[in-house]
């Protein structure tokens, strides 16, 4: 039995979508739990390209059982059309492969309209959310006031949630924001459609994932975004709503934490972020620019271009004490092909000492400069390597570093996009 977590180990978009697929082959089950559809995963298999934001990147498998936590916000509109998606290119999606947790939280139309007219009231200090309503349904998760999908699967109970619901965020759309009111009837009948679409894929998933785990299958935790966009440890508040770190799977699935084996990080070769905060290592030149043609290194979910820079392995040492990664998974180092000279951040300078630990505050973020390494590039031929032997030299000893520096060993790199460009160097 093993019971591993796959988690970003950066900002997000480090590959998890194609790493879970990948150590999916081995697994029984694959459990989301955090986290909604404002995050994309990209899976390349064969010549079809797979583009998953809120189903589990197991679907992919005929026989992989999949689950949506308890710890994701799910909005029916998004779950839905991404069926319909995977169906049109002839994944199926049944409910003996895909249960979602009863006490999921759903997301609401009211859900996006205040993510979206609060962004706008932040004007200039606008946060740069995806506009899905996650925040906001995650308030709602906090304030004791959200909707569950066992509350829609009971229609009285739906009902007088909604209406109060309804009546309170319409006063504060309205008067405080200066939107338009929702209308009760449309939303009570949109969503009881959806019950009824839902209902065959509904269960108590924290008794199915432990049931699981208890007869001896291998089942791994997927998460949706990166380490540093935790609620608590991430670049507050430039961060998602929920915990990414290897800590969210206990609440976001209901298992408790000794039964998890492995924690295997996540990261790129590089490093990106997409939005706004804090990005030590950021190249603000034509470096970057190169980096993020090449890589291309545009958001699943929303296009936006993301800001690239050099690897920050302070970013890296931090995942793997905050989370007690086990191993590490290095991909896109084919992105960096070609180059001459490749850095990696070492440590910060700050106030006249060297740190190498992530600061909780952005002020004092802003303040360290990064240290780098310097070492000498590696060609094209990299991204044609299928083991770690055929590697050139000086790839090798750029992961040699990785792993001396974050204390934590390389247990899996990737030289592309496809599932035969991904290497085993050590087991999980």
């Amino acid at each position: 039995m093993s019971a591993f977590i796959v988690l970003g180990a950066q900002w997000g978009d480090e590959g998890k979508g194609k790493m879970t697929d990948y150590l999916a082959e081995e697994a029984d089950v694959v459990v989301r739990y955090q986290g909604g559809n404002n995050a994309g995963h990209t899976v390349v298999v064969g010549d079809k390209e797979y583009k998953l934001h809120l189903i589990p990147s197991g679907i992919l498998y005929d026989d992989k059982l999949n689950v949506i936590g308890n710890g994701v916000v799910v909005d029916p509109v998004a779950l839905f059309t991404e069926i319909e998606y995977l169906e049109g290119l002839g994944v199926k999606v049944t409910p003996e492969k895909l249960v979602i947790s009863d006490r999921a939280q759903l997301i609401m139309p009211y859900h996006k309209t205040l993510d979206k007219l609060k962004e706008i009231a932040r004007g200039k200090n606008d946060i740069g959310t995806t506009g899905k309503g996650i925040g906001p349904c995650y308030t709602d998760k906090v304030e004791r006031c959200g909707i569950r999908v066992c509350d829609l699967m009971h229609q009285s109970v739906f009902e007088e949630k909604l209406k109060e619901n309804i009546e309170m965020k319409n006063q504060y759309i309205t008067k405080v924001l200066g939107g338009e009111a929702l209308n009760y009837d449309e939303i009570k009948e949109e969503y009881l459609k959806y019950a009824e679409k839902m209902r065959p894929f509904v269960q108590d998933t924290s008794v199915r994932v432990y049931d699981e785990i208890k007869a001896d299958k291998n089942v791994l935790f997927e998460g949706a975004q990166g380490m540093l966009l935790d609620i608590d440890f991430g670049t507050y508040p430039y961060v998602t709503s929920s915990n990414t770190t290897a800590g969210g799977v206990s609440n976001g699935v209901g298992v408790g934490p000794t039964m998890i084996t492995n924690v295997v990080g996540i990261a790129k070769a590089y490093t990106t972020r997409v939005g706004k905060g804090p990005f030590p290592t950021e190249l603000n030149d034509s470096m970057g620019d190169w980096i993020r043609e090449k890589g291309f290194e545009f958001g699943v979910t929303t296009g936006r271009a993301r800001r690239c820079g050099w690897l920050d392995l302070v970013i890296l040492k931090t995942t793997a004490r905050v989370s007690g990664l086990t191993s590490l998974a290095v991909t896109k180092i084919d992105t960096l092909a070609g180059l001459d000279k490749v850095k990696v951040c070492v440590g910060y300078k700050f106030n006249d000492k060297v740190i190498d630990y992530f600061p909780a505050s952005l002020e004092d973020l802003a303040k360290c400069e990064p240290i780098y390494e310097e070492f000498d590039g590696w060609d094209e031929s990299v991204a044609n390597a299928r083991s770690y032997e055929e590697l050139p030299e000086n790839a090798k000893k750029y992961l040699k570093r990785i792993e001396e520096f974050t204390g934590t060993r390389i247990s899996i790199v990737s030289v592309g996009p496809k599932r035969d460009q991904t290497m085993r160097v050590d087991e999980i």
